[in-house]
């Protein structure tokens, strides 16, 4: 991949998939996929240090929040990964924040308009939600969303921990963040579109910081939920397996 490459780029004629067979298509498609897992691997040891220090604040400070920001493509992502970490880890919930551009009606409907913070303040968007000691994760794939950036400064100035997630080399988000995770995959096979790959490397990167996270804390004995908090039948039966499976003092932990 050429390094300056960005998301916008326009792909190579041989890419173009509207003029490909289905077949092809779907090679080309899945060939630059592969990539993003490359964006992640190369990332390995910034986000090892990110999980360090989001565990070592959590761990400190028991009022601390991880707060998910970001806007279109990356909130949604954003918000998949968070909501998982109440029921599979028993996270509370009121240490649990999202910032969305747009509200929770954009996860549904795109508003991507309302990542350019028009006719509003970043301390209207934020409210009092950020505190001094919680961990704020802000997520562009571009890394030039204001929303995200804006948040992220704010964010700064308070005094939390702000970790970025970005696509593209040398971008505002990178700059200014204080734990910068840049998972540069390059142009998208459909121009700009980064639903696509940028999308895929970022919620592979959200996957191994929240879950071992969630492992450092307790949360994850001998490779089992064990605080997972059973919401249906399936759920209660996998939660009487794993109680079977682990001891008193591996439960209550």
């Amino acid at each position: 991949m050429n390094k300056k490459e960005t998301t916008e780029t326009i792909p190579n004629t041989d890419e173009h998939i509207d003029t490909l067979s289905n077949s092809r298509a779907l090679r080309v498609m899945l060939d630059n996929h592969i990539s993003a897992f490359h964006a992640v691997e190369n990332s390995l040891d910034t986000i090892e240090i990110s999980i360090s220090k989001i565990t070592k604040l959590l761990e400190k400070n028991p009022k601390s929040k991880i707060i998910y920001v970001g806007a279109g493509t990356s909130a949604r992502i954003a918000v998949q990964d968070g909501v998982e970490l109440v029921p599979t880890f028993g996270w509370p919930t009121k240490r649990l924040k999202f910032i969305i551009a747009g509200g929770k009606k954009a996860l549904t409907k795109s508003i991507e308009g309302a990542e350019d913070l028009q006719n509003t303040s970043v301390k209207n968007v934020v409210g009092n939600i950020i505190k001094p000691n919680d961990i704020v994760i802000g997520l562009a794939a571009s890394g030039s969303t204001k929303f995200t950036t804006e948040i992220i400064k704010y964010a700064n100035k308070i005094g939390a921990l702000t970790i970025g997630i970005s696509n593209n080399l040398n971008s505002k988000l990178e700059k200014i963040s204080k734990i910068s995770i840049i998972l540069n995959t390059g142009a998208e096979i459909v121009a700009g579109s980064t639903r696509l790959k940028a999308g895929t490397a970022q919620k592979i990167c959200l996957n191994l910081i929240s879950t071992i996270v969630m492992a450092r804390l307790g949360k994850v004995k001998r490779g089992m939920m064990n605080n997972l908090i059973p919401t249906n039948k399936k759920l209660l039966n996998r939660k009487k397996i794993i109680n079977s499976l682990l001891s008193t003092k591996e439960r209550e932990t």
